[in-house]
């Protein structure tokens, strides 16, 4: 059997088969130590919120209804009418229920817009994906139709005390040429848990707008929902802006509900899209949330019980990291969103991928950070081969008992 070149592109290994098989495997595995993939923590007053939620949609017959009937292709009517409602509400944002559309996850989203924005076009043009700060989402790298989609600039490094450190923008080396489609940054960065400030985020708005381009916000772990996010940082949309959320970080990963808000253009193309691949999103997810959208309790659990539960959980993981490798050369990115550490292994002699293996061969199952840095042109950069991505948001026993044997795998390393 022969495939077609869609076929070779999109069934080659890629990082992000690569993070999700190790993810299944690791539910199989009852030994192994799971800190690799994304899947969000058990949050005690989210769980049992969900729990009573999810049994009163049963017994008013809501879950039955979104299981035995299609949406619309834009998602349902009823949950995007209390979105928009919502986001008037708490942010003044002009909007309506025409502004949003609902994939079944965000990655889909990522695939329609990256397409749709960039990519080849009918007059022979090819513009691109530019991603202002690298590293980036490991789902974006491989999700793009054309080849050579995606351009990322380098980050300005700030080394911090406690041998911490901070990506940033750097804009004096940002170039936006005519073959820039649009800009994508996440916020909170997965995988680096980096938040873009606000200044940041105006400055990348003025040079889209300057450009004629949209600007795409990955809040997957952001504002307003599930504002995994430890720094200050306001929510930000204007009619430039493509804003993706999800579901799945709030704690609903299996419902498969990613959120665009965005032009009614670009939600009107999406609409079109879905209907053609899809027929129409998963209703379970915005069935399960809508009364808390229409509360505004979205929001407030948000602030309450998601944030402070992921922030304490990430302080303790640095803590134990930082005793446990106290080689100078370490250095763990300022936690200040997101389910994840990025730890940087200055001079490490090997390979990070070298590293995950020997890992993985350990119990323990990370991500190699050579993933995230799709679009990077310079392949002798030695910093991104020297990077993992850590879920700290895992069960403690687990966290501690994967950091001692990663503290022990990376200094046999240092020590050849």
């Amino acid at each position: 059997m022969e495939f077609s070149s869609f076929g070779q592109k999109f069934t080659r290994q890629a990082g992000i088969t690569q993070l999700m098989d190790d993810l299944n495997q690791g539910l199989l595995n009852p030994d192994a130590i799971m800190l690799g993939g994304g899947n969000p923590a058990a949050v005690p007053e989210l769980q049992q919120a969900l729990q009573q939620q999810m049994q009163q949609s049963l017994d008013q017959g809501d879950l039955l209804r979104a299981i035995a009937n299609y949406d619309g292709p834009q998602g349902k009517d009823s949950f995007t009418q209390a979105l928009a409602e919502l986001l008037q509400r708490e942010y003044g944002w002009p909007i309506t229920a025409r502004n949003i559309a609902l994939t079944n996850g965000s990655q889909t989203a990522f695939f329609y817009l990256f397409n749709l924005l960039a990519g080849d076009f009918p007059d022979g043009r090819k513009k691109k994906v530019l991603f202002p700060l690298a590293p980036e989402y490991i789902g974006y790298a491989d999700s793009a139709l054309s080849d050579d989609m995606f351009l990322a600039c380098k980050p300005a490094i700030q080394l911090l005390d406690h041998r911490l450190f901070k990506y940033q923008v750097d804009f004096e080396a940002l170039e936006i040429g005519e073959d820039i489609g649009l800009i994508c940054v996440s916020r909170p960065t997965n995988p680096t848990g980096n938040v873009l400030s606000d200044d940041e985020v105006a400055h990348l708005d003025c040079l889209a707008r300057q450009h004629g381009i949209p600007l795409l916000i990955d809040g997957a772990y952001g504002t307003p929902f599930p504002n995994i996010i430890f720094s200050e940082a306001t929510p930000f949309w204007d009619d430039n802006t493509i804003l993706s959320l999800s579901l799945s970080k709030l704690g609903l990963p299996g419902c498969r509900c990613g959120i665009v808000v965005a032009n009614e253009s670009i939600i009107q193309a999406l609409g079109n899209l879905s209907g053609i691949i899809n027929l129409a999103p998963g209703g379970l997810g915005p069935t399960l949330v809508q009364p808390w959208v229409l509360s505004g309790d979205i929001i407030r659990h948000s602030e309450q019980w998601i944030r402070p539960f992921y922030q304490a959980k990430a302080q303790q993981a640095v803590q134990w990291l930082q005793e446990a490798i106290p080689d100078p050369r370490f250095r763990i990115h300022k936690p200040e969103g997101a389910l994840f550490l990025w730890l940087w292994f200055d001079g490490l002699p090997i390979h990070s991928q070298i590293l995950y293996e020997r890992l993985k061969a350990a119990g323990l199952i990370v991500v190699p950070g050579h993933y995230f840095f799709p679009g990077i042109e310079d392949s002798q950069w030695p910093h991104q081969y020297q990077c993992l991505r850590l879920n700290y948001a895992q069960p403690e026993a687990q966290v501690k008992q994967g950091i001692e044997i990663l503290a022990r795998i990376v200094l046999e390393a240092y020590q050849g």
